[in-house]
């Protein structure tokens, strides 16, 4: 896949705690993202942060959460992740969804190429870009 130029960045803040069907919410959107043939997704997990309930979830010692913030991160052309929404409604029932428009620069994906340097069994695997 190519992407090259205008694009808009989709970015999810919800909880780690939070889930979808007993699975966490955040593999959920992952899934999903892939499945819809998004470009790519990235789940960055927060240090701290606060959202609508105001509790401040903390990774400080004496404050310890299991619930730290997680953002999802998702860049494609603006018809693929407008199409895309009506899964976000579906699952997401905590949170904020945010759309900008991004313009994308490079998007390469890793080629993996046997070498000398080569361990063995490891195969060549397609680029998927």
């Amino acid at each position: 896949m190519r992407l090259h130029g205008p694009a808009l960045r989709l970015t999810i803040f919800i909880g780690e705690t939070d889930k979808f069907h007993h699975r966490p919410l955040y593999a959920e959107i992952v899934h999903r993202a892939h499945k819809s043939g998004l470009a790519g997704s990235t789940v960055l997990r927060g240090i701290e942060g606060y959202g609508a309930s105001t509790h401040i979830h903390t990774t400080r010692i004496l404050s310890l959460t299991e619930d730290l913030p997680l953002v999802i991160v998702i860049v494609d052309d603006a018809e693929r992740i407008r199409a895309f929404l009506p899964q976000l409604d579906e699952i997401v029932e905590e949170g904020l969804v945010m759309i900008d428009e991004v313009e994308v620069i490079k998007y390469v994906g890793r080629r993996h190429e046997q070498s000398s340097g080569s361990h063995p069994g490891v195969t060549d695997r397609e680029d998927r870009t």
